[in-house]
């Protein structure tokens, strides 16, 4: 027992950074106290936004939720498990998503319970959707469904982001302003007689100190120089005098001893009839901001894992996130997330544990502690200024390059773009006229609508002809010129992407358009498909029905077994209908089925036909009768059995092969597995190993026979005598066996030119 309780405080202390090196425990506690400096300004402003539509009253408990959000989900992370130097605070997006939800779900419904409610009772019920928000990303990260989260598509994000940038700013023009009460920014023109210049002044001045702070110095955080030098300014001008002309401050804080009070309410809340119709509104507006939290919590954690090295698992992360939330709801705070600015600041001052979290919580709870009479007097001004600059560096940046990149007209597929910014201008604009999270519902279903319309373009990957594209059969010179002239009816289609109801018809329009030109063999290359639905196998059995109407014949390839698609298409019938002497492992052996077929049907032309004449081979063509009746001479017939090997790859070269009867396979081994592969097939009237036996290097891949095999041999001895006694035969045999190189040359570069174009 003793050494299990050993082990367990023995692993906390170091996750804590409790164990290791002193200087890893100064660079935590530097980094830690560091962050938390960066930390509380912006906490601050958050929460003030979030209480914003509120009113007054409640500007310092929105305060206090900023910083108890801060504190309580960093404590909750650690003892949670986090291993990382990760530092979480309210975010700008979720702090107004937030903002919003409580206007909207809240101040607007003048639902009864509502309308009664103390500050007590309505802080109760905006905690209660943060609590909410919690269990859900809780539940997220339980059910391991971090990674779907992340499938919010960017265009929805960044009109949402942009929304929240134009929202925040509009919030803040009042207090900017110095307007003595809360004003609406649409009713703002109608109070321009209530604008203090001298309030214009100082929010300006911590906007502008905020923005350019890292030219000024890099020593203070520009958050707390703006702070600092804004608050300077206000009550400067207050000692000189003109305190009537400027804005207020926070005024009266509540008691800022952490005290989990609203824990009661959440059960009075779940026990109370009254609320039962207000339950599933609440319950709708707390899914919402866990969806947006988590993939914005998720998404800031990937980029502090990319620069601190330190790797975050999503679903973790996303269950600690949610059960801090939980916890910090309890105490009074808004929904929290990953803080980047203090995370990257922890890790340049060294930190590198959880310790570092733990000393930034510790150091805030502090500030809280000691400092809550001294805020109480933060101008509301210079807050503003802090979230406009907040607003203007929210701006989603890849937004401000589609517009500026269209405007140029650097875009090569602008139509791709303008649909990217139409579903970002629709969002934001949705947004900011009706409501943030109508706007991420509308921005997912257009983004959706979008998606398909870009899958359900043509699922043709590329087509080809039988003409300019031959299998790796090598066929009798004749033969190939014949399938030069009428390959044309073979047509090959290759597939890429998902065959389903938006691309189907396409291929069938694609088929259809074929059958009109002469095409009596189509052959589909599945190797790129990787999903067929019910509508897509459909269809392909409307296109073999079709087909086999007119005659025609569809032929399918790359159809592994060991592939879903397999056994989809056989479930749907498609196998079956289009029939197994059809079916075919590549698209190799499905072309040279198909030149079989297309052969047999223009020249009668038989692959396991009689043996041919030596002397009506194509090698000898030119010779005179004698001449080749010298050749023969010279010659060796060999006979070789099923499956016998002719040479093996690396064996000396010695020897040249011509093709009576039969057919023959050359293979290759692949490198670190023991198969082989078939590049080529050679049939009768060709010739194979003329290169080895002209440069008399090894041979450089394998040749077996694959029925009952009949060549003609000249070795490389007999060449040298038909060399030395018969150079006139000699060379026109060389002249010969150059011209089939050069034909097999001319048909590589056209396959090779058909496949690229």
């Amino acid at each position: 027992m003793k050494r299990l309780v050993a082990a367990r405080t023995g692993r906390l202390a170091r996750r804590l950074g409790a164990v290791g090196p002193a200087t890893t425990v100064r660079g935590d506690i530097s980094g830690g106290t560091t962050a938390a400096i960066l930390t509380i300004p912006v906490s601050m402003g958050y929460g003030l936004l979030t209480m914003y539509s509120l009113g007054d009253q409640y500007a310092g408990y929105g305060l206090l939720a900023g910083l108890f959000s801060a504190i309580f989900v960093q404590i909750a992370a650690v003892l949670l498990g986090a291993d990382t130097a990760m530092m979480y605070a309210p975010r700008s997006v979720v702090a107004f998503l937030l903002s919003t939800i409580v206007l909207q779900d809240l101040v607007k419904t003048r639902v009864p319970i509502v309308d009664t409610a103390d500050v007590y009772g309505t802080l109760t019920l905006v905690f209660f959707i943060v609590l909410a928000a919690g269990l859900f990303q809780a539940l997220f990260g339980a059910l391991r469904l971090g990674a779907f989260v992340k499938y919010i598509p960017s265009p929805v994000m960044a009109g949402f982001q942009n929304a929240a940038a134009v929202l925040i700013l509009s919030s803040q023009l009042g207090p900017m302003l110095g307007l003595r009460s809360t004003v609406a920014p649409s009713q703002i023109p109608a109070h321009l007689a209530a604008v203090q210049p001298l309030t214009v002044l100082v929010g300006l001045l911590t906007a502008l100190t905020m923005w350019y702070g890292p030219r000024i110095t890099r020593k203070v955080p520009n958050a707390i120089l703006g702070l600092a030098v804004g608050t300077s300014a206000y009550y400067l001008l207050a000692g000189l005098g003109f305190g009537g002309s400027l804005g207020r401050v926070v005024g009266s804080m509540p008691s800022a001893v952490p005290n989990p009070v609203y824990v009661w309410g959440f059960l009075a809340l779940l026990t109370d009839p009254e609320t039962l119709a207000l339950l599933p509104r609440l319950a709708t507006a707390a899914l919402s901001l866990a969806l947006i939290s988590s993939l914005d919590g998720l998404l800031c954690a990937k980029t502090v894992e990319g620069v601190t090295g330190q790797r975050a698992q999503s679903n973790r992360e996303l269950v600690r996130l949610g059960l801090g939330n939980m916890a910090a709801a309890c105490f009074g705070g808004i929904s929290c997330g990953v803080n980047l600015a203090a995370s990257f600041a922890n890790h340049k001052a060294g930190g590198r544990t959880p310790l570092s979290v733990l000393t930034s919580a510790v150091v805030m709870l502090l500030a809280v502690l000691v400092l809550a009479p001294v805020i109480a007097y933060l101008p509301r001004v210079v807050i503003a200024g802090i979230l406009l600059v907040v607003a203007l560096q929210l701006v989603d940046q890849w937004s401000v390059q589609i517009v500026r990149k269209m405007l140029a007209r650097q875009f090569v597929h602008w139509k791709s773009m303008a649909i990217d910014l139409l579903v970002i201008v629709t969002v934001a604009t949705v947004a900011i006229a009706v409501n943030l999270v109508v706007a991420v519902g509308f921005g997912v279903v257009a983004a959706v609508l979008t998606f398909l319309s870009r899958m359900s373009r043509s699922v043709v990957r590329r087509a080809y002809r039988g003409d300019s594209v031959h299998s790796r059969r090598m066929r009798d010179p004749r033969l190939m010129q014949l399938l030069q002239q009428q390959g044309g009816k073979i047509l090959v289609l290759e597939l890429e992407g998902p065959l389903f109801f938006g691309t189907a018809e396409d291929l069938a329009r694609r088929v259809e358009a074929a059958l009109q030109e002469d095409v009596f063999w189509v052959i589909l290359d599945l190797k790129r498909v990787n999903e067929v639905d019910s509508t897509g196998a459909k269809i392909l059995l409307l296109i073999q029905e079709r087909m086999a109407r007119a005659g025609r014949h569809l032929l399918i390839s790359h159809l592994d077994k060991a592939r879903q698609l397999s056994d989809v298409l056989r479930d749907m019938g498609v196998t079956s209908a289009v029939g197994a002497q059809r079916m075919f492992v590549d698209t190799d052996r499905a072309l040279e089925w198909a030149e079989d077929r297309l052969l047999e049907r223009e020249a009668g032309a038989d692959q396991a036909g009689d043996e041919c004449r030596p002397e009506d081979l194509d090698v000898l063509r030119g010779l005179s009768p004698g001449e080749g009746k010298t050749v023969v001479l010279l010659m060796e017939r060999r006979v070789y059995e099923k499956g016998a090997i002719v040479f093996r790859e690396g064996d000396e070269g010695k020897e040249l092969f011509i093709i009576a009867r039969g057919t023959a396979s050359v293979k290759l081994r692949l490198p670190g597995q023991d198969r082989e592969n078939r590049l080529a097939t050679f049939s009768p009237g060709t010739v194979f190993g003329e290169v080895a036996l002209l440069d008399a290097g090894p041979r450089s891949a394998s040749i077996e026979a694959e029925g009952e095999l009949v060549c003609y041999v000249l070795s490389r001895a007999s060449f040298d005598v038909l060399a030395k006694e018969h150079q006139p035969i000699a060379i026109k045999l060389l002249a010969n066996l150059g011209r089939e190189l050069s034909q097999r040359l001319r048909r590589a570069n056209r396959a090779i030119y058909q496949l690229e174009s």
